[in-house]
C-alpha cells in the first residue's frame, strides 16, 4: 500500500459490531460536525440525517426497517439514515457520499468503525419518518466497534490503473 494518510489506509468497514459498545451523544455530535463540514456544490449541503443510538427511542424506530434487511447492523452502537434532497443531476447524491465520508474518516480518528449499507426498508422509513420529496433516504450508515477478534481480513481494491479511464 502506498503512503496515504494513515487514517485512511486503516479504514475498514466491519460486518458484525459489539453488541454492548456504546456511542456518547458528544461522540454523535463530532461525526455530525465533521459531515457538516463537507464540501458540496454552491454550499448547498443538501444531505440531513437521523441518528438513532442503543437505547434511544429514534434507534428503536429505526431497527424495524433494518430487520431483515441487513441484520448485522442491529448490533452497531449507532444507526445512521443519510438523506438526500435530490437534484436532476444528482450532484445532491454525489455531495451525501462526501458528507458521509468526512463522518467515516472522523469515526475511524475516534477509534469507531463505519460501514454503509442500502438493503433498508427505504420506503418504510420514509413513511415512518416524514422523509417526502425532494428529500430520499439514501443509505443507512452502521456505527460502532467490531467484537473482539474481528479485524479486517484480506482488504481488496482494483489497481491503480484501473481507475483511469483513458
Amino acid at each position: 500500500m502506498t503512503d496515504i494518510a494513515p487514517v485512511l489506509r486503516g479504514r475498514w468497514s466491519p460486518r458484525s459490531y459489539d453488541p454492548i459498545q456504546t456511542i456518547s451523544p458528544d461522540d454523535v455530535s463530532l461525526l455530525l460536525e465533521a459531515a457538516r463540514w463537507a464540501p458540496s456544490a454552491m454550499n448547498r449541503q443538501p444531505w440531513r440525517f437521523i441518528v438513532g443510538i442503543r437505547g434511544d427511542q429514534t434507534r428503536s424506530r429505526l431497527e424495524p426497517f433494518v430487520t431483515g434487511h441487513s441484520d448485522w447492523a442491529l448490533d452497531a452502537a449507532a444507526l445512521v439514515v443519510n438523506i438526500c434532497e435530490s437534484d436532476e443531476r444528482g450532484i445532491g447524491f454525489y455531495d451525501l457520499g462526501d458528507a458521509v465520508a468526512h463522518m467515516s474518516i472522523q469515526a475511524e480518528e475516534m477509534g469507531l468503525h463505519v460501514r454503509q449499507f442500502g438493503s433498508f426498508d427505504q420506503q418504510g422509513l420514509a413513511a415512518e419518518f416524514g422523509i417526502e420529496a425532494p428529500f430520499v433516504p439514501i443509505t443507512m450508515t452502521a456505527i460502532g466497534v467490531p467484537p473482539a477478534g474481528v479485524g479486517p481480513g484480506v482488504r481488496e481494491r482494483v489497481d491503480v490503473d484501473q481507475l483511469l479511464w483513458i
